[in-house]
């Protein structure tokens, strides 16, 4: 049976399970017990504290689990990142009050005291810096470490960085990590159908998510120029019509770039422009 970590709150719980639906794990959505049993799928998931995940996947009483790739690194277990799962993304920084910004170099945080939920995470990227500073643990509402007179500077996940600037702090230097949720096993587990299967289906969903089907038709005399508008994933599919001189035409787009594709596509002459959803793919 696969057992699968999942977050039991914050803003990595909702997006994680809604993916896990889309993967076909229905049991997983909405739930409000520890333990949920997916006897179609031959699976179990944990409901567990974000920060909890990564210890108990690593220990290996857990195959698999979702995480934020912060907590992952400030767990400092041996966990491989299976899959980046593109949710929950955010950055995680430095933060010290606006009147000492200054130029935004890292290096003024020399032997400044540092407020953080993440010491691991923290204490590892200062080592890197150089930099020799005193790490702060707080358990939350680290953005109000400064003005209550524990810590010269903070490090935290900025998503919009409006608590920051209500704070009266300013960001600076470079992120420390570009954060999003990901899918973690034990470091160096042996193979496993059941997870193999189990990422098969969340890369399904992210492709998905990723990219719409676009159909249309051309004339023949047309069709390379349309191809290389739409290459696809291998290669797009192109059938006669009944019309002689036309062909139709099916290939993956990117999401992203769909409307400049049709724009495209009927200044060519393509006509039928028809785009549908992907619900689930294997490629």
């Amino acid at each position: 049976m696969l057992r699968v970590a999942l977050p039991n709150k914050g803003q990595l719980s909702d997006p994680a399970r809604e993916m896990l639906r889309e993967a076909g794990y229905p049991a997983a959505h909405g739930a409000r017990e520890l333990v949920v049993q997916d006897p179609d799928n031959d699976a179990e998931f944990f409901f567990l504290r974000p920060r909890d995940i990564a210890t108990y996947v690593a220990t290996g009483q857990l195959d698999v689990g979702i995480t934020g790739l912060d907590m992952l690194i400030d767990s400092g277990n041996e966990s491989d990142v299976l899959l980046e799962l593109g949710f929950a993304r955010s950055a995680f920084r430095f933060a010290v009050p606006a009147e000492e910004a200054g130029p935004g170099d890292v290096s003024v945080l020399a032997g400044r005291r540092i407020a953080t939920s993440y010491v691991g995470l923290l204490e590892r990227h200062l080592d890197e810096l150089g930099i020799d500073a005193t790490v702060v643990k707080l358990d939350g509402a680290v953005e109000n470490a400064v003005r209550l007179g524990v810590a010269d500077a903070v490090a935290d996940v900025v998503e919009t960085g409006t608590t920051l600037r209500q704070a009266g702090l300013v960001a600076i230097g470079e992120p420390i990590l570009a954060n999003q949720a990901v899918l973690v096993r034990r470091g160096g587990a042996p193979a496993d159908a059941a997870v193999d299967t189990f990422v098969r289906r969340l890369q399904g969903v992210i492709v998905a998510r990723a990219y719409v089907l676009v159909d249309y038709d051309i004339r023949a005399e047309e069709v390379d120029r349309a191809v290389s508008i739409t290459p696809g994933i291998e290669s797009p599919t192109v059938s006669p019509l009944h019309d002689q001189g036309w062909v139709a035409v099916r290939a993956m787009v990117p999401r992203k770039d769909v409307h400049r594709v049709m724009d495209d596509l009927y200044d060519l002459g393509a006509r039928g422009i028809l785009v549908t959803d992907i619900h689930a793919c294997r490629l």
